[in-house]
């Protein structure tokens, strides 16, 4: 019983998609929904029915809408990290965190959010492709000789007329039939 009363905490709770919906865009616009959430049904010939016919079949996009609703527009504090791996309306809310005024949200503000995001996700993409790069070059004489050792165990074990006609420096060698 406990969680049923957290649970009417949360300002989802009772909300109809619509209704939702119908205030997020009356309080920001379609542009300032597009420009923060990046869903392209605010975008394209936006419209509340449009919007909630794409919803409803998206998941991660209603979702997105909703965590926007509760921590933009209710402008409640961020969720634990408990609680963020769970959907929007499944959260529960403490007694002690109340809905606040909507945020102030700019055009400005989101492009700065967009730039801060792609330079996050530019240094995590080539921070990983040098690990890799480093990982592969550091790694790959000594998987390429424990492959060549392998591949000579095979070919031990098997008739070595088939492979003896195979040109190494192909990297289908493996693959090609010998010509005969």
């Amino acid at each position: 019983m406990n969680k049923e009363a957290n649970y009417s905490n949360n300002p989802l709770t009772g909300v109809g998609l619509k209704t939702l919906l119908t205030e997020i865009v009356g309080h920001y616009g379609f542009e300032i929904l597009y420009a923060y959430l990046n869903i392209n049904c605010f975008k394209n010939n936006p419209s509340i029915e449009s919007s909630i016919k794409f919803l409803k079949k998206t998941d991660w996009a209603r979702e997105k809408v909703e965590v926007f609703y509760l921590y933009e527009y209710k402008n409640l504090p961020k969720a634990s990290s408990e609680q963020f791996s769970l959907p929007p309306r499944d959260r529960i809310i403490p007694d002690d965190q109340v809905p606040g005024k909507p945020a102030e949200l700019s055009l400005e503000d989101a492009e700065r959010l967009h730039e801060n995001r792609a330079k996050k996700s530019a240094s995590r993409r080539d921070g990983s492709r040098t690990n890799r790069r480093f990982d592969s070059h550091r790694k790959g004489s000594s998987n390429k000789q424990n492959d060549n050792q392998l591949r000579n165990d095979d070919t031990d074990s098997s008739d070595s007329s088939d492979t003896t006609n195979v040109d190494d420096s192909s990297p289908w060698a493996n693959w090609k039939k010998p010509k005969q």
